[in-house]
């Protein structure tokens, strides 16, 4: 049986291995790079050339990571890259990840999300120097029967717009590579995380973001899609399961190369307006809301059921709703009241994993 693994255990295996995250310079990648900073990995990322560094270098680390720039749908240069580097660990999170965004840039959300998949996993069976990969999906590769019951891991796949189609093509590419291919790929997995919410996430089209824009330009918070409930969680709930997941890939193959779901505890129906709600009364300024029609197709409603992690990982997620609303708020007032990030975002970390994962 798979034990709970806490700080030590993690800074003990991940202490000077190598590691590539690709799309390191986004909200999820950045969060990981410093995690794994935090555990004294050597980190090497992967990501377009006209992505800004901003949270790297908010976080204080963008100097402390080495940067290498290229497209994931560019096998080529990718595999380059990759053999340069030589890492024992791959962190695949290169992604276009908006569904909004994906209406008007659909080719490029193909061809970043399931292509780049294809490209990762092609390049993972022809070097045998990467100990352990994950792939980083999402939770909208699921089929939209808007479920109140909840998605696991046996759920149908499929997307009635380009981004969730372009991550159930991804997973589909996964399934076929790791079933057949087995052993090429027994250290190889897949993982679907829920809306996560933290300090950092600048994205256009977000509730947390777009509730910061507002407030600190002084105007009303507009929100679509009030009543749609999701699987809300701290961006750090997932990165725990994206590090132990390696970690058990590496040591254990063929025990966990297959897709995961991380997800809340419990399966409580928290709405987007509830999260505003929420997140006002912890922010340091305040501001009214108002609600935006929106033509865009989006789940009313979407459940995790991460039995499957708790089963055989031994992960659960830790941190309530509220707290992980709470401590995204403080960390966006920090930023705004222009304290050291680097140290409030290493306390934040140092927080979660004081117990064991």
């Amino acid at each position: 049986m798979i034990k709970k693994i806490n700080q030590k255990d993690l800074k003990n295996f991940f202490k000077g291995k190598k590691i590539l995250i690709t799309g390191h310079t986004g909200f999820k990648g950045s969060w990981l790079c410093m995690v794994l900073k935090f555990f004294g990995s050597k980190v090497y990322g992967y990501s377009l050339r006209n992505n800004n560094f901003k949270n790297l270098k908010i976080f204080g680390i963008h100097d402390n990571i080495k940067n290498f720039y290229g497209d994931v749908s560019n096998i080529k240069h990718f595999e380059k890259v990759v053999k340069k580097i030589k890492p024992e660990i791959i962190f695949h999170l290169a992604a276009q990840s908006l569904v909004k965004k994906s209406y008007i840039e659909s080719h490029k959300t193909f061809l970043s999300n399931s292509i780049g998949v294809l490209n990762i996993l092609e390049i993972k069976k022809k070097n045998n120097f990467i100990k352990s990969l994950v792939i980083i999906t999402s939770d909208k590769c699921y089929k939209n029967k808007e479920s109140k019951t909840g998605y696991n891991e046996l759920s149908e796949i499929g997307g009635d717009d380009p981004y969730s189609g372009s991550k159930a093509v991804a997973e589909n590419i996964f399934h076929t590579y790791t079933t057949s291919f087995k052993k090429e790929f027994s250290n190889t997995c897949s993982a679907r995380a829920g809306n996560v919410i933290g300090g950092g996430d600048w994205s256009d089209d977000r509730i947390i973001p777009d509730v910061m824009k507002a407030i600190f330009k002084k105007k009303n918070i507009l929100i679509r899609n009030p009543s749609a409930v999701r699987p809300w969680q701290h961006v750090l709930e997932p990165i725990s399961g994206y590090i132990k997941l390696a970690l058990l890939n590496y040591k254990f193959p063929n025990k966990f190369n297959s897709s995961w779901n991380f997800g809340p505890k419990k399966k409580i129906s928290l709405t987007v307006r509830s999260v505003v709600e929420k997140f006002l009364k912890y922010s340091v300024k305040k501001s009214l809301i108002k609600i935006k029609k929106d033509k865009i197709k989006e789940t009313k409603t979407l459940h995790l059921i991460s039995i499957k992690a708790k089963k055989k990982m031994q992960w659960e997620s830790k941190w309530s709703h509220e707290l992980a609303i709470k401590e995204t708020a403080e960390w966006y007032n920090a930023f705004y009241l222009k304290k050291n990030m680097n140290n409030f975002t290493l306390k934040q970390i140092s927080k979660y994993f004081k117990d064991s994962i």
